[in-house]
């Protein structure tokens, strides 16, 4: 396989190291002689990460050793690991051409299910659209870059946008930032920074904040354990924009995870729910402060929560749901096509890949933000065409058809696609600043200014024999996938290049190369030998150091020398090196897989190469470097058209389409509204909020289907009217309270001291609360009590007299797996109100009626497979329009959740299926709903603190469990509880639970069964350092 010809250079140097074997066991294999050997190291180390076809000179070298015990011994190595490597990759193609094969079945079935559902007002367009008419998507045609025009739209924006961005791993800080000092301190660091400043400087942009983790850790810089940190604004010298209105941009850092530790992005997975809680916290307040400092009333809430990556997404997803806020997403790189890269090498299976990378739950937060966002953000059309597509909730044939029946205001039948917009990412020009100077093509140390030049120059020039002579430039990480070696190689072994050309590698920084990882320090040796090689001493540098600072002066280094800028990449997602070239007045030469294309189709200043193609390489830049007409030509058109790449521009295109989203934000804030004043958000036992809600509430369940009541909502001095529909329990009503004195406050949990929430997901429901009513017994007063349940609201009543509980002695019960939420009513037992508002916040994306559908199509396909005489799984009747409710006869025969979750992804339907009651029931919910969300819920619209929330579980529980943890919140854990839904967990997820679970966490305690009674709960509050 090309590009993977450096392992031959790598053996030729393991294989002139002395081992030193003279015994009479040197025909033993190397690993059985209990010393280092560097043969074995390389067969089993380096080849297992390429293909076998690259290893025939290797085995020819290894054949000509002239000791015969040493020579059979590698040869023996060598041929088994090709056998292994060989047998490992056909295996593992096997089982990714089965996936495929399976996956391409179940999106072809799909859409053949929604052209039938959609079939009656298809036009004519969409009926000729076939499964294979995937044309161009994204918002931008193919041959040109796209062009949207928010010039109306930036004049007519209203001058007060909040706009909050989030990137969580790395080192994240406004100056000097550490670029390539680890694998999550890169390109998506800098690409964020620059565009929450960029966009603070933005007008009509009030303020933009930028969330990360505040580190604390004794092996980082102290900056990044500051709370806040202001992002210095934009300064262009044309002056081309006014500034924010508030300053611009902040990072704002969230305190989350080990306090101590800097984590890789993999570690992070527990400690999503932390900061969700504690960025929620910000917003709210900085929503309060925002709208007062506007002079209103209400919060002025963000227009939109982007999140940057898998983790920030699945952030974003959560806090768009709790805010009722539109959601905005950029992927930067994607999990799936991670994944593939990394099974193609065949070096780790499937589940190696999971263990190392955490794959499986940065793919399933993807596919979360394809769930909930409104747009997702790419850098170029590749993106979309080569690698959304391969997610269960995008389909780009699909997306075409919904989009057409959006714009013709045609129902989509409860399916949704987010829409996918190209917006190449800007730059920063103050610092750029070419001059006809720059292209006298003489260097001789001094500008023509008299100013002394850069130190990074006189670091670069002292390799070179020739200074004077044209700088081939390449920028890049000593990584295989950057293809630094394909380079060198062109260069060596083209000698009109070398004769006429001089050849820089800026390869990040170090300090001693056994100090890298192993894989770069492979790259750079293989590059060292091949300098050697090739007798290139006095034409290629390759300096040890540089700052960021440092790399606008490099650029017009080799700007000066009439120089080329090449990214030799075998895959570039976006490029940014190349538009930072060109606005140097650099001509280009880079790869034709991925980004490049579309920055080449805009500025049309170099050539593209087949990065796998030598002899191509080599011919571009003696091309470029020879003949300076066209080298003169392709700078001018760099520099003509780079404004297309700058940041105001950037900006621009963003907010005309971030604002062109529909609007949401929480239901109860609604300017019209007569009962809301600058504190409804945190009520704190404001009887107004008490009165909206009684206005709000009236379900009456006397009858089979009974009709609610008003839902009383003033607008422009009118009144409407909803109607909600609950099933009957016999003695369980909900019902208005016009009197506020007569209802239980749900402000009243803003006041409480400590909240118990018991989410223990037994068998049954009696179970449930008899532990409800030893854990009540431990309480006081001044104690909150919220039953958190996959129950409804009817199981439930009928069940408390039983258990020696009345419904007032419950704050709330979130019922349905988090689709419904009630409070208790002081005037009669068995009274509930249900917050409608909580309808509102997870009506987002709800599919209704066709989901419904889509869901029994499917519990009926699964019983024709199973057992056609008895039905395994029935629909039932959960008493909730946001809860649809099935009964599983036997869970051994239904097919396990995340095939569930993939069906409806692939179907473009949204929703949330939750395995509950030990796999016997399963609730399928908003997408956006959730026990967790209900409770961050309580504290946005109640006031109710999340630090004050002890959360009570099982062992183990639905298929929903994970959320139980990690939060501000505490928890106690019952031992012994709820072990037999464990056979849900089997199966449920792509990802193993113990990926999310946070370890050692001082927030958690466990209680053995044996000590769950009053003086056992109390024991295991105070190690909570709690008391009641």
């Amino acid at each position: 396989m090309a590009g993977n010809d450096w392992i031959n250079s790598y053996l030729e140097a393991i294989l002139d190291v002395d081992t030193g074997i003279n015994d009479q066991k040197s025909s033993l294999l190397l690993r059985e002689r209990g010393r280092f050997s560097p043969a074995q190291y390389f067969v089993e180390e380096v080849i297992t990460g390429f293909n076998e076809t690259d290893l025939h000179r290797s085995w020819v070298r290894a054949s000509a050793i002239r000791n015969s015990e040493e020579r059979n011994t590698r040869l023996e190595n060598m041929c088994w690991r090709i056998w292994t490597l060989a047998r490992k990759k056909r295996q593992i193609e096997g089982e990714e051409a089965q996936r495929k094969t399976m996956k391409r079945l179940l999106r072809e079935k799909a859409r053949k299910e929604a052209a039938a559902d959609m079939s009656e007002d298809l036009s004519e367009g969409e009926k000729g659209d076939t499964v294979g008419d995937i044309q161009s998507h994204g918002d931008t045609v193919r041959g040109r870059m796209s062009r949207v025009n928010s010039v109306n739209t930036m004049a007519n924006l209203d001058k007060k946008l909040y706009l909050v961005l989030i990137s969580l791993h790395g080192l994240i800080r406004g100056e000097n930032m550490e670029l390539g000092r680890d694998s999550d301190t890169g390109g998506q660091v800098k690409y964020v920074v620059e565009l929450a400043r960029a966009l603070g400087s933005m007008p009509g942009v009030y303020r933009v904040d930028l969330l990360t983790r505040q580190v604390m850790a004794p092996d980082v810089d102290w900056t990044y354990s500051e709370p806040t940190e202001m992002l210095n604004p934009l300064s262009t010298h044309e002056n081309e924009f006014e500034t924010g209105e508030s300053g611009g941009a902040y990072i704002i850092r969230i305190p989350f995870g080990p306090k101590d530790k800097y984590l890789s992005k993999e570690d992070l997975w527990p400690y999503i729910p932390e900061f969700v809680d504690g960025a929620l916290a910000h917003i709210m307040q900085m929503s309060k402060v925002l709208g007062k400092q506007n002079c209103s009333e209400q919060p002025l809430w963000p227009i939109a929560i982007h999140g940057h990556y898998a983790d920030a997404g699945n952030s974003a997803a959560l806090l768009s749901g709790i805010l009722n806020v539109p959601m905005v997403f950029t992927g930067h790189s994607l999990g799936r096509d991670k994944l593939e890269q990394l099974l193609k090498q065949g070096r780790q299976s499937r589940e190696e890949v999971d263990s190392t990378y955490k794959i499986m739950r940065r793919i399933e937060a993807e596919e979360i933000s394809l769930d909930v966002s409104e747009v997702i953000i790419t850098s170029t059309r590749q993106e979309i065409e080569e690698q959304w597509r391969l997610y269960d909730g995008f389909d780009p044939v699909l997306e075409r058809k919904l989009r057409a029946r959006i714009k013709r205001n045609v129902s989509s039948y409860g399916r949704i696609m987010p829409r996918m917009v190209v917006i190449p990412p800007g730059m920063e020009f103050r610092n750029v600043a070419p001059q006809d100077g720059d292209t006298d093509g003489e260097t001789d140390g001094n500008d023509s200014s008299g100013a002394s030049d850069p130190p990074i120059w006189s670091e670069i020039m002292r390799f070179f024999t020739n200074p004077r002579k044209p700088m081939i430039l390449a920028l890049a990480r000593p990584d295989p996938k950057k293809n630094l070696i394909t380079l060198v190689k062109a260069f060596g072994e083209c000698r009109a290049l070398r004769d006429l050309a001089n050849l820089t590698l800026i390869m990040g920084n170090r300090d001693d190369i056994d100090g890298m990882s192993a894989t770069n320090s492979s790259v750079l040796l293989s590059i060292i030998k091949l300098i050697d090689k090739y007798d290139l001493y006095g034409q290629v540098a390759y300096p040890k150091h540089h700052k960021q600072a440092d790399v606008p002066e490099i650029y017009r280094l080799a700007a000066k020398t009439k120089g080329v800028f090449i990214n030799p990449a075998f895959i570039e997602p976006f490029g940014l090196t190349l538009i930072e070239a060109a606005a140097r007045g650099l001509p280009i030469v880079a790869t034709k897989n991925g980004g490049p294309v579309d920055i080449h189709r805009v500025l049309d200043n170099g050539v593209l190469v087949d990065p796998h193609d030598q002899q191509s390489i080599a011919e571009a830049l003696l091309k470029l470097v020879a003949d300076k007409h066209l080298w003169g030509r392709c700078r001018e058109h760099g520099l003509r058209n780079i404004h297309r790449f700058s940041w105001p521009e950037h900006c621009k295109t963003y907010l005309a389409r971030i604002t062109s989203c529909k609007q949401r934000q929480p239901k109860w804030q609604r300017p019209d509204n007569p009962y809301a004043d600058s504190e409804c958000d945190s009520p704190g036992g404001s009887l107004r909020d008490i009165n909206d809600l009684s206005l709000n509430l009236k379900i009456s369940l006397d009858g089979d289907r009974a009709e609610g009541i008003k839902n009383a909502v003033t607008k422009q001095g009118q009144q409407e009217s909803k109607k909600l529909q609950a099933k009957s329990a016999p003695n369980c009503k909900v019902s208005a309270n016009e009197k506020p004195e007569n209802c239980r406050l749900p402000a009243a949990l803003s006041t409480r001291r400590v909240i118990f929430v018991v989410a223990v997901d037994c068998e049954s429901v009696g179970e449930l609360l008899g532990i409800s009513k030893i854990i009540s017994a431990a309480k006081d007063d001044s104690t909150g009590f919220i039953l958190s349940t996959s129950y409804s609201i009817s199981e439930i009543n009928g069940h408390l007299e039983k258990a020696g509980l009345k419904s007032s002695d419950f704050d709330a019960f979130i019922c349905n797996s988090g689709s419904e939420i009630y409070f208790a009513s002081c005037e009669q037992e068995s009274n509930y109100m249900v917050d409608t508002d909580y309808h509102s916040h997870i009506d987002y994306h709800w599919g209704g009626e066709n989901l419904r559908n889509n869901l029994v199509r499917w519990a009926a396909s699964v019983n024709e497979k199973t057992n056609p005489a008895a039905a395994v799984i029935t629909e039932v009747d959960s008493g909730s329009s946001h809860c649809y409710e099935f009964s599983v006869k036997d869970p051994a025969l239904v097919p396990p959740l995340k095939e569930l979750r993939k069906l409806v992804r692939i179907q473009a339907l949204r929703c949330n299926a939750i395995y509950c009651r030990n796999g016997e029931m399963i609730n399928v919910i908003p997408v956006l709903a959730s026990r967790a969300q209900a409770l961050r819920y309580l504290k946005v619209r109640w006031g109710m603190e999340l630090w004050k929330v002890v959360v009570f579980v099982g062992e183990l529980g639905d298929s929903d469990y994970e959320g139980s943890f990690g939060g501000l919140h505490k928890t106690v854990i019952l031992k012994g509880y709820c072990m037999s839904a464990a056979k849900i967990h089997s199966n449920c997820r792509n990802y193993p639970l113990h990926h999310v679970l946070p370890t050692d966490d001082p927030k958690t305690v466990e209680l053995p069964k044996s000590d769950v009674h009053v003086h056992g709960i109390k024991a295991a509050l105070a190690k909570l350092s709690l008391s009641t």
